[in-house]
């Protein structure tokens, strides 16, 4: 099996009731976008451009979102294309981005010394905006299930007693812990890791997003996703909650990138092959 595979099923309980939010309400951005030139003094955006990169916490293992090019080397997908324009926004150039590969259980923490942002498909919940303060909703997604193509179960209500995969730290192992079916869940470090165990036979599912999904089954074409959402996930940029301004900033720039198309033509490039035409984009929602 692949290092840090575990069963939380002694003592797995469904997760206590968090704080009461709205997870899709974020910060409003403070007017125009100013020029990379003139940035507020100051800010938090100034000190990133005075140090020369941004630092970004990224994946390297979620294939579409963010995933090493074999051929060149280079992280490439959908989040990382999400970090260059925050690159471009405050140099005028998006290749000033340092990439820090960081695991799941490190995106709610990172923010804190170690990365300017986190992009690593992360769900915005109340609970963790307890931890971090997040972007406005840039993809809305939802829980399925992943099994080989000679699977029977159509849903998550299938697999009673099933051993299903999913990454630790995530809300998708807990949302597995949490079905109403009892299967089994189990955990790994990064998301292709379930998929060995899938291949190998040593888990019958993988259930998660299905924008990762979506990653997983395009590199394994014996495998479907079926199944209804069960979960509701919006999507979001991880920043230190010290960091207001970085976060409205950001904001503006998704608001930009929703508006004139960039959006859209991100998701044509990796998502559109696997999930089917680009949706409009994500409303903005804010709460001050």
């Amino acid at each position: 099996m692949p290092m840090g595979v575990a069963e939380p099923t002694a003592g797995a309980a469904s997760a206590p009731a968090g704080p009461a939010c709205d997870p899709r309400a974020s910060l409003r951005p403070a007017g125009a976008l100013p020029a990379p030139d003139r940035l507020p003094a100051g800010s938090t955006m100034a000190a990133i451009r005075a140090r020369g990169r941004l630092i970004a916490g990224v994946d390297q293992n979620n294939y579409l979102f963010g995933f090493r090019d074999p051929f060149t080397g280079r992280l490439e997908g959908f989040d990382i294309d999400l970090v260059r324009e925050v690159a471009k926004a405050i140099f005028g150039d998006p290749d000033r981005v340092q990439f820090t590969v960081i695991t799941q259980a490190e995106r709610l923490t990172a923010v804190n010394g170690k990365v300017d942002i986190v992009a690593n498909s992360m769900t915005i919940t109340c609970a963790r905006r307890e931890q971090v303060e997040f972007s406005t909703n840039y993809l809305d997604s939802g829980q399925r299930v992943l099994v080989p193509e000679s699977s029977t179960a159509k849903s998550i209500d299938d697999l009673a007693g099933k051993r299903v995969c999913a990454a630790a730290n995530t809300t998708s192992i807990q949302a597995i812990i949490d079905a109403p079916a009892r299967p089994v869940p189990v955990s790994t470090i990064d998301w292709t890791d379930c998929l060995i165990l899938l291949q190998q036979g040593q888990v019958d599912a993988v259930s998660t997003t299905d924008n990762v999904l979506a990653g997983l089954a395009a590199q394994d074409p014996t495998t479907k996703i079926v199944g209804p959402r069960f979960t509701d996930e919006p999507h979001g940029l991880a920043f230190a909650r010290t960091a207001p301004d970085f976060v409205r900033f950001v904001n503006g720039i998704l608001d930009r990138m929703r508006a004139d198309g960039t959006w859209t033509a991100l998701y044509n490039r990796w998502l559109a092959a696997t999930l089917g035409p680009a949706p409009p984009p994500p409303e903005s929602r804010y709460r001050g």
